[in-house]
C-alpha cells in the first residue's frame, strides 16, 4: 500500500490570497502615482503643493460664493453623512463589532490582532499630525467641525486601515474569487469616498487626504502580510 506524499498548504494559500493581494498592490500603486502627479503638477504651477491644493478646493466651490460647494443642494448633507463613516466613533464601533464577531467565532487571537492593527494605525496617524502640525484650509468655509491638525487626514487614513483590514480578513473566509474582489473593491471605494468628502467639505487639503490614503493603505497591507505570516506559523487562527 503506497502512501501519498504530504501536500503543503502553501500553494493553496498563495492562490487563495492572490486576488486580494493584487488589488491592494494596485491600490497602492495608484496612490503613489497620484501623489507623484500632484507633486509634479505643483512644481509646474508654483513649485509647491499649495497651488494644487488651492485650485482643487476652489474648484469645488461656487465662484461667486466660496461658502457654497458645487453640485445639487442635497450633496453637502450627503457628504457630511459619508464623512462620518470615517470618524473615530464610527470606526471604533465597527472595529468593536468585528472583534466581537471574531470572539464569538472562537478566534480571539485574530480579534486581538485586528484591534491592535487598528489602534496602532490610529496612533501612527496622531503622531504624524503632531509632527507636521499643518493648519487646516482657510480659503473656503469648512462645512463640518474638526479637532486636530490637517496632515495627514485622519478620516482618510483610519478608514483605509479599518475598512481594508476588515475586508481582507473577511475575504479570506470566502472561496469565491468574485466575492473576494467585491469585498476589497467596496472597501477601497468607501475609503476613497470618505477622503473625497473631506476635501469637498473644506476641512482638508487634497494632499492631506492623499497622504492619509497612502499611509493607511500601506499600513493595512503590512498588517495583512503580518497576519498571514502569523497564521502560517499557527500563532493566530486561520480565518477558514
Amino acid at each position: 500500500m503506497t502512501t501519498k506524499p504530504a501536500v503543503t498548504k502553501w500553494p493553496a494559500m498563495l492562490a487563495k490570497h492572490r486576488v486580494e493581494s493584487r488589488i491592494l498592490v494596485l491600490f497602492l500603486v495608484l496612490l503613489v502615482a497620484g501623489c507623484a502627479f500632484a507633486k509634479a503638477a505643483s512644481e509646474v504651477l508654483e513649485g509647491d503643493t499649495l497651488a494644487v491644493d488651492r485650485a482643487i478646493l476652489l474648484g469645488l466651490r461656487q465662484p461667486d460664493n466660496l461658502a457654497v460647494p458645487i453640485g445639487p443642494s442635497w450633496l453637502p448633507e450627503a457628504m457630511a453623512d459619508l464623512t462620518a463613516l470615517g470618524s473615530v466613533t464610527v470606526l471604533t464601533i465597527i472595529t468593536a463589532l468585528a472583534a466581537g464577531y471574531l470572539i464569538a467565532e472562537r478566534k480571539p487571537a485574530i480579534a486581538a490582532f485586528t484591534v491592535a492593527a487598528v489602534g496602532s494605525g490610529a496612533a501612527l496617524g496622531a503622531l504624524l499630525k503632531w509632527i507636521y502640525a499643518r493648519a487646516r484650509p482657510d480659503i473656503v468655509e469648512q462645512l463640518v467641525g474638526h479637532h486636530s491638525a490637517s496632515f495627514p487626514s485622519g478620516h482618510s487614513m483610519n478608514s483605509a486601515v479599518v475598512y481594508l483590514t476588515l475586508a481582507v480578513l473577511v475575504a479570506r473566509s470566502s472561496q469565491d474569487p468574485a466575492a473576494r474582489r467585491y469585498l476589497i473593491s467596496v472597501a477601497i471605494a468607501l475609503t476613497l469616498t470618505i477622503g473625497f468628502s473631506r476635501v469637498y467639505l473644506g476641512v482638508h487639503w487634497p494632499t492631506d487626504v492623499a497622504a492619509g490614503w497612502a499611509v493607511g493603505g500601506t499600513w493595512a497591507a503590512l498588517c495583512s502580510l503580518v497576519a498571514r505570516s502569523l497564521q502560517a506559523r499557527h500563532k493566530i487562527e486561520d480565518p477558514d
